[in-house]
């Protein structure tokens, strides 16, 4: 498509948060268009069909929330089925390598752990959640490692106070289809440019000029739905600059979470949707959703500083890791029966370069820093801006919604 000269709205980014919006604004009677710098609609939700037939969530994959979460019935609408299944967490932990009186020892010192963080969030000052670690408790390690995939980073680089904000209902449901596939079916109606990357917003007059990889466009209002890392790196430019919201964006960075999935010879003893991890005492360690849906396969799971460090190490670094891994804890055996399918490296995706966000300790404020418009003109949206859905796929959907509901609001006002 070529690009319109001129547009009511435009919004950056086709992930949950920009398709969101675009989709609010449907019968507003606004023209609006999305301009995604990828080649493909859904931003950080994106599945892929393995080889071996098997859909795999590169992004996110859980109906967090579910009972709260607006995609439940957008899927249902779509035709996609639901797995209200329990998760593989708590309940379903593989006990041949994780002893049940091991596993009910760390979730004591996990949950004493989270009851102290609940305290000390109440406290007018914020701080690192790391602080409120027992000293010397064995299992502080792997506590550290849950933040890992919760934050996607270390709990020295977790504030407290945003860590207590976020709402969990603890009821998680999944997508067989893919979360990806479903939120691209509920952006396939919007009117996207794709390849057009937006380098700089010109707000200084009255129309807000956009310069883009496809060539440059005026809009009335713009709603802007990047990721934290591009804005703090100034990878699209304001201009007058903002540098509020820069500073907002780099004290809500985005942390490291990846997957990787491997087929499983389907000559295996393995339970359907059971978690394997091993009492490891470490932060660095993988974590294991042993056969999906019942599907022969394993998604694995990394976080934090050790996600960025097997993302370093090149491709197939992650399936290599995670399969010494699994062979570690069940026999060398499963050398033989695990094949690689596919891994993600969102840190290095120059279109996200990280997974979802935290606010660093001291800095709990920011996200209502960042979602707050700008003249009347620029909003801003996606999980980061979230008061208590962020980092999830629905917390961005909410964002976006909100965010057409105060571009249309400014104009009835």
């Amino acid at each position: 498509m070529t690009l319109p000269s001129d547009i009511d709205v435009a919004i950056i980014g086709a992930g949950a948060a920009g398709l969101a919006a675009a989709r609010t604004l449907e019968g507003s009677g606004l023209s609006s268009l999305v301009l995604e710098a990828r080649d493909r609609i859904g931003g950080r939700a994106h599945t892929i069909m393995t080889r071996a037939g098997i859909p795999f969530d590169l992004g996110c994959g859980w109906l967090h929330s579910a009972d709260r979460n607006p995609f439940v019935a957008i899927a249902e609408g779509l035709g996609f089925e639901i797995d209200r299944s329990l998760p593989p967490w708590r309940q379903r932990s593989y006990k041949d390598v994780f002893p049940q009186a091991e596993r009910d020892d760390f979730f004591a010192a996990l949950d004493a752990f989270f009851m102290r963080t609940h305290a000390a969030s109440q406290a007018a000052q914020d701080s690192a959640a790391a602080d409120y670690l027992e000293p010397g408790n064995r299992w502080n390690p792997m506590i550290d490692a849950v933040s890992t995939y919760i934050n996607g980073c270390e709990l020295d680089q977790v504030s407290v106070k945003d860590f207590e904000e976020y709402e969990d209902t603890e009821i998680n449901w999944r997508v067989p289809r893919g979360y990806g596939a479903l939120i691209a079916a509920y952006g396939a109606p919007c009117n996207v440019a794709l390849n057009c990357n937006v380098s700089l917003m010109d707000h200084s007059g009255a129309r807000i000029r956009i310069e883009t990889s496809r060539g440059t466009l005026t809009a009335g209002k713009v709603i802007v739905c990047v990721p934290t890392d591009l804005m703090a790196a100034e990878a699209i430019r304001f201009h007058p600059v903002l540098p509020d919201k820069v500073h907002a964006a780099a004290m809500l960075p985005l942390g490291a979470d990846d997957k990787v999935m491997l087929a499983l010879d389907g000559n295996n003893d393995l339970p359907k949707d059971g978690n394997l991890r091993g009492a490891t005492m470490r932060t660095a360690m993988g974590t294991y959703h042993l056969r999906p849906f019942g599907r022969n396969c394993i998604e694995g799971f990394f976080g934090g500083r050790y996600a960025r460090e097997v993302e370093d190490a090149g491709d197939g670094a992650m399936a290599a890791a995670a399969i010494d891994e699994i062979v570690g804890l069940l026999g060398s055996e499963y050398r033989s029966k695990l094949t690689p399918l596919g891994e993600s490296r969102w840190s290095r995706d120059p279109f996200a370069r990280g997974s979802y966000s935290h606010a660093l300790p001291g800095h709990a404020d920011k996200r209502a820093v960042l979602a707050a418009p700008i003249d009347g003109r620029l909003f801003f949206a996606g999980e980061a801006t979230s008061p208590d859905f962020f980092t999830t796929a629905h917390g961005a959907q909410e964002s976006g919604v909100r965010a057409a509901k105060e571009v249309v609001g400014g104009l009835l006002a």
